[in-house]
């Protein structure tokens, strides 16, 4: 039985081998994608969603959404990780599709609201396209079957400020609001995301696996993986938003705990994900106002790594 998915991106390497497996895997139907700034300017973001699909052989709906953050100024794409083009200034082919006319806000409630109950969200870039999705049609938090996303910190400590993770900082304000809507919602972050590593050896088996779409996926992994040995010490690159993808399919490989998700809008800890574990008394219960969700915590690094090598090889 496979399963529904709309995937919100922003690509960006890591989201190129988490397109790839959406439009491989047997147990994924992919219905469609919808784009976010982030690693990358909205224009590229949509441009790279077209051309991933269309190279694999498998183009899908593409929706472009937020271009900036709900309330702040953005801040400038990380060239230095994902390149100038986000596939690691790789010479890429022209598009020949374009996007949908609507708005990947409008797209994610029209396609929720044709499948009730069946439609899982995967969202791997900044939030505001759920957030957005949530002010349009407040009801879908009772329609999705569930949302997965790929953002945020709990005890690793966070990787665009001390304490908080790209994903979430880059739009804090939506975060908060998508992290606490009444949906059923699993957060996958650097807490398991760091656990993973990509080697070189795995992404061989994808390059010869993948055709075209292994020599994108081969060449904007050099660029970031070196970048990764610069940051981390390792040989390889964490492939944060498949991780999102194995929760979705391999739950089995994840350990995870419930509790009241919360993010920090302001100050110096802006971006900043909080847990308050179910059941916890704390000195006020504030921080348990909010639905309780699955985060992960735990995660068998090796087994995912290999499943994403598997899937693509």
């Amino acid at each position: 039985m496979s399963t529904p998915i709309i995937f919100d991106t922003d690509p960006g390497v890591d989201d190129a081998q988490a397109i790839a497996i959406a439009l491989r895997h047997p147990d994924i139907e992919l219905l469609g994608m919808t784009t976010t700034f982030g690693n990358v300017d909205i224009e590229t973001a949509t441009h790279n969603a077209l051309l991933l699909g269309e190279i694999a052989g498998q183009p899908v709906p593409v929706a472009q959404g937020s271009a900036c953050p709900m309330v702040k100024p953005r801040h400038p794409a990380p060239k230095h990780i994902h390149g100038d083009n986000g596939l690691g200034n790789i010479t890429l082919p022209e598009v020949k599709g374009q996007a949908d006319a609507r708005s990947a806000a409008q797209f994610i409630v029209d396609t929720v609201r044709q499948r009730p109950g069946e439609v899982s969200l995967v969202a791997v870039g900044p939030l505001g396209n759920l957030a957005a999705a949530l002010q349009l049609d407040p009801e879908i938090t009772r329609l999705v079957k569930q949302v997965v996303i790929m953002g945020g910190s709990i005890r690793e400590g966070g990787n665009v400020t001390p304490v908080a993770e790209a994903n979430i900082f880059n739009d804090a304000h939506a975060a908060q609001r998508v992290l606490t809507a009444d949906w059923p919602l699993t957060l996958v972050g650097l807490d398991v995301t760091h656990r993973c590593i990509l080697t070189p050896e795995h992404m061989a088996r994808i390059e010869a696996g993948q055709g075209e779409l292994g020599k994108i996926l081969a060449g904007s992994y050099d660029f970031y993986r070196a970048f990764y040995r610069e940051a981390l010490g390792i040989d390889g690159c964490c492939p944060h938003d498949s991780v999102a993808l194995a929760w979705l399919l391999r739950p089995d490989l994840f350990e995870t705990t419930r509790g009241h998700l919360g993010v920090v809008t302001e100050g110096p800890a802006e971006g900043q994900t909080i847990l308050a574990p179910e059941g916890r008394g704390f000195i006020a219960d504030r921080w348990s106002q909010t639905p309780v969700v699955n985060v992960c915590m735990g995660v068998d690094g090796k087994a995912v790594s290999d499943w994403i090598a598997d899937t693509l090889a």
